[in-house]
């Protein structure tokens, strides 16, 4: 998909307080685009490449900026990886605030690594997202107890650990139910 890398498709605008996409409260970048077409899919709007709107990413930017009490931004979709340009330079500029990246995409980790092959933007993206939810909703494995994903081909892939051992390394779900990892200290004013 061609476009422009000062401008990303969304199918909505940013949604904030999110308590589904990750953990904390969370602002939500909906992306748009995606070939993968998963059967039972939540939000299957959002797969026309031409559907949605062409937003200037320093508009996002203003909209991060607003943000309060978000713990994290979480881009989904629709696909991000088929905006990775667009969709890294905001994750950088979100990182850059404080907030921590949750990606989700219907492409594996292991797809991924592989496309980094021929473009290494992916691999550039990898190193700011926090944690990569990956894999194809499969509705025939959706699994409403699942934690911050709908199906259990879908892994919590902890990025800075996976790449670090050069092997992928999960998220740590019990510790994060135990300790509620990623939020933030509540400031009082």
């Amino acid at each position: 998909m061609e476009q422009n890398n000062e401008y990303i498709r969304l199918a909505a605008d940013l949604q904030t307080d999110s308590i589904v996409d990750g953990p904390g409260l969370r602002a939500v970048l909906w992306t748009q685009g995606c070939a993968h077409h998963c059967k039972g899919c939540q939000n299957p709007q959002t797969w026309n490449f031409n559907g949605g709107g062409l937003v200037p990413i320093e508009m996002v930017y203003e909209a991060i900026d607003e943000l309060e009490y978000q713990d994290g931004l979480t881009i989904s979709g629709g696909d991000p990886m088929y905006q990775p340009e667009a969709c890294l330079k905001i994750a950088k500029y979100a990182k850059s605030k404080g907030l921590n990246i949750w990606v989700y995409t219907g492409f594996t980790y292991e797809e991924l690594v592989e496309l980094s092959k021929k473009n290494a933007i992916y691999m550039e993206f990898f190193k700011v997202i926090d944690v990569l939810v990956d894999g194809k909703f499969i509705l025939e494995e959706r699994d409403l107890s699942l934690l911050f994903r709908g199906s259990r081909n879908q892994r919590l892939i902890d990025m800075s650990k996976t790449l670090k051992e050069h092997r992928v390394i999960l998220f740590d779900e019990d510790r994060y139910n135990e300790i509620g990892e990623f939020e933030r200290v509540p400031m009082y004013v």
